[in-house]
């Protein structure tokens, strides 16, 4: 999910079923232009949830009833033979938990509900991403906000986490020797699946599986191979991006790209989101089991939804009294954090701003734990999937951020003004010869807005806010997967302001494709939280889940009433800070 700053808080573009619309506006189009989405046959773009299809069956968690000091796994195993006796399809059996996860017919759920040996059965809840939000361009223009890195391959981000304070301390761009760095304490990251080519996470990536299509592959791909949200690429680069393994950067920021918080730590990669951006609770279960079976010390995860249940709270509570500490995002709807966040036995985190102000999209409430970078953060993202702008219109040459999934291509003409483009007619004098069009984004969705501006001739779109204070923030917005669109950018207000002077002026928009991108969300904030955690691992790794958990609690920064509050939780996470607080 993404926070949209003009038409308010909605599902990302990206994750949400992708129609066949079309613009219902009056007015003439261009002839032989083709714009907007494209309808296709199912999995023809690979975009297809990768769960099973409506069968007539309902998933489930089915708990069998335990007695005395039975083991779970032993309980579990004869709930099995119930399971299947009954022409359930189980699809995972649990060993922390005396549960399996099954599809059941109406009959069949009757069947097992008269059984004595099970307990209950529970609604298998749907789960998201929490993100990938397309990164907001920072009020303060300058070289941060078009990407530059403060010094080599330290974002701005990684710094605010003090990260290099702990494993570069004379800040010669080089690791310090014998240095925590992660090493040797295995993050689990339950998220999409990545690009495992991507330069920055080579030598990262020790064990992988695929929990969707029941392999070792965690491409996060479908059929054909179109390329899914890339949402893992980006959490496993703020995680541990490797020094000096950069991939494709734009000109003007480091040809080292960037480096996670833990630049040692070895990744498990558990893919559970399909190329939508959604998972089933009990995908999510198993996945922890797997975790657990590979070593790792710290789950990582940028998704959530659904509500608590009893089997949620044990699985939870068993991964922390397993030695596993949790990490998961709050949630970007700004209401009370989400579940798994809020779980008592899951460390929740929030976004700040790049100025330590929390993210309007961040969820809030007595279960928010730490907060972490999560606006206009840089990571990794699949290779060439991101896109650098260039703009330059009449004697300027503004800074612009491209719109998450935008395609590239070098475009020119005349700038043009579509107001809402929320019609055919939209723009005043436009020509079906080419021009580039400036909008102001209103109640209309984007794409379709798009799709109004190209039916008239654009060959690129600039996206601006008028709005708001001198010098507010814009969001940059996403288009959908599939289907033909133009280059497209996103200004902030007083570039936009600055745009409309300059209305019939010659403009030009270059967007080339990188290995990286900008993204906002409580779902790029926890793994700085997951990161920090390998830090401190790595330098006391006898210490137990809670003991770091609290070494980070104590040691955040205050960023609002004195002690901890239901806007920042304990307060923004630092790691050397928390280095002196262990114990």
């Amino acid at each position: 999910m993404m926070r949209w700053g003009f038409v308010g808080l909605l599902a990302l573009v990206a994750c949400a079923p992708e129609s066949s619309r079309q613009s219902q506006s009056q007015g003439q189009a261009c002839p032989g232009v083709i714009a907007g989405e494209v309808a296709t046959r199912q999995g023809m773009d690979g975009n297809e949830p990768s769960r099973e299809p409506d069968d007539g069956r309902t998933a489930t968690i089915i708990r069998f009833r335990k007695t005395g000091s039975t083991r779970a796994s032993r309980v579990t195993a004869a709930g099995v033979d119930l399971a299947r006796d009954v022409g359930a399809k189980v699809s995972f059996v649990y060993r922390n938990i005396p549960a399996v996860a099954a599809r059941v017919t109406p009959e069949e759920r009757r069947a097992l509900e008269q059984s004595d040996l099970v307990e209950s059965i529970e609604e298998d809840q749907s789960w998201s991403a929490q993100g990938l939000a397309p990164g907001l361009l920072p009020a303060r223009v300058g070289a941060v906000a078009q990407g530059v890195l403060p010094t080599g391959e330290y974002t701005e981000a990684l710094r605010m986490v003090q990260a290099p304070e702990v494993w570069d301390a004379d800040g010669d761009g080089v690791l310090d020797v014998g240095a925590p760095t992660g090493e040797g304490v295995k993050v689990c990251i339950i998220d999409s699946g990545l690009d495992l080519g991507h330069p920055e996470l080579q030598g990262a990536v020790v064990a992988s599986r695929d929990f969707l299509d029941g392999d070792d592959d965690v491409s996060d791909r479908g059929e054909g191979g179109k390329w899914g949200l890339g949402h893992g690429t980006h959490v496993a680069g703020i995680i541990a991006a490797r020094p000096g393994q950069g991939g494709v950067t734009d000109p003007k920021s480091h040809p080292g790209g960037m480096v996670g918080v833990a630049p040692r730590a070895p990744l498990l990669i558990a893919r559970v989101l399909d190329l939508q951006g959604q998972t089933q609770m009990s995908i999510v279960f198993s996945a922890m089991e797997w975790c657990e079976s590979q070593g790792a010390r710290i789950v990582s995860m940028s998704l959530g939804g659904g509500t608590p249940t009893r089997s949620s709270l044990e699985a939870f509570k068993a991964a922390l009294d397993h030695g596993m500490l949790v990490v998961a995002s709050a949630g970007n709807q700004g209401g009370p954090v989400l579940y798994p966040a809020s779980d008592p036995s899951v460390v929740a985190v929030g976004a700040v701003d790049p100025h330590e102000r929390r993210a309007g999209f961040s969820c809030v409430g007595a279960d928010l734990d730490l907060m972490a970078p999560g606006v206009d953060v840089l990571s990794s993202f699949p290779r060439g999937m991101g896109a650098f702008s260039q703009m330059a219109v009449s004697d300027t040459e503004p800074v612009s951020r491209s719109l998450l999934f935008s395609p590239t291509g070098n475009t020119a003409g005349r700038l043009v003004d579509c107001g809402l483009g929320d019609s055919l007619d939209a723009c005043k004098g436009a020509t079906c010869d080419g021009f580039v069009a400036y909008v102001r984004p209103g109640a209309l969705p984007i794409d379709l807005a798009m799709s109004n501006v190209m039916m008239q001739g654009a060959r690129s779109v600039i996206f601006g806010a008028d709005d708001g204070p001198a010098g507010g923030d814009v969001d940059i917005l996403a288009l959908p997967r599939r289907g033909h669109w133009v280059p497209a950018v996103s200004v902030n207000q007083a570039t936009g302001t600055m745009l409309r002077q300059r209305l019939g002026g010659h403009a030009w928009v270059n967007l080339f494709p990188v290995d990286y991108t900008h993204s906002s969300g409580t779902s790029m904030s926890a793994p700085f939280v997951s990161g920090v955690a390998a830090l401190l691992w790595s330098a006391r790794p006898e210490l137990t889940p809670l003991q770091i958990r609290a070494a980070m609690q104590a040691s955040a920064r205050d960023l609002g009433t004195p002690g901890r509050d239901p806007v920042f939780g304990h307060g923004l996470v630092r790691a050397k800070d928390a280095l002196q607080r262990l114990p």
